[in-house]
């Protein structure tokens, strides 16, 4: 079976933006883009550890009521929530309501502050964990690297929680810290050429 599907173009993409409308616009803008908005990365990270045990095409569709619940993914806000938001959110039927994943986000949240006051970024501390393309494997062939396990390891030292290596494997995938697109998509090309002009967070 072919990697690639055609788009509304007729050029090829990765087979998997087909499944579902949805997906489409997000494998075109955004998925494998280089990232460097710390909000945007705890945002991507915490939707990650939601879709845990779910599909994206779940997540992503409630995404918009996602940001709304967690004040658009401001991790200094978030910090703020008490057990009170905890229960506000096990009521809000736009969101995925699982009690360990909304508290996750919001210990996150306090762990970003740290790690900012430590790393002077979370963006910075991310992309420090970018890895060197030789060691990658074929695209969308692996779910986790080394550098995955390394970087989820390091998190959960620093308490941080639902950040597994599959998670962040697919966290890297997604805010472009490794291109996997597969070969022949036509984006790959795009995302290569994001990916030399953009520059690493220090």
């Amino acid at each position: 079976m072919s990697k690639t599907i055609a788009g509304p173009d007729g050029k090829p993409r990765c087979r998997w933006c087909a499944a579902t409308p949805e997906y489409l616009h997000y494998h075109d803008t955004e998925w494998g883009f280089p990232v460097d908005d710390d909000q945007r990365l705890f945002e991507k990270i915490c939707l990650e550890g939601f879709q845990s045990g779910l599909s994206w095409r779940t997540i992503l569709a409630k995404r918009q009521n996602f940001r709304a619940a967690f004040c658009g993914f401001d991790f200094n806000q978030v910090a703020r929530f008490t057990a009170r938001d905890v229960t506000r959110l096990l009521k809000n039927a736009g969101i995925v309501r699982h009690r360990g994943k909304i508290e996750a986000v919001i210990n996150n949240a306090k762990q970003s502050q740290k790690l900012v006051k430590q790393e002077g970024s979370l963006a910075a501390y991310i992309w420090r964990h970018e890895p060197v393309a030789a060691s990658l494997a074929k695209p969308q062939t692996a779910s986790t690297s080394a550098v995955s396990i390394a970087l989820s390891k390091d998190l959960k030292k620093r308490g941080w929680k639902f950040v597994g290596p599959t998670t962040v494997y697919a966290f890297m995938q997604a805010m472009g810290l490794i291109n996997d697109h597969v070969e022949d998509c036509v984006i790959r090309i795009k995302s290569d050429r994001a990916r030399k002009k953009f520059k690493r967070p220090k």
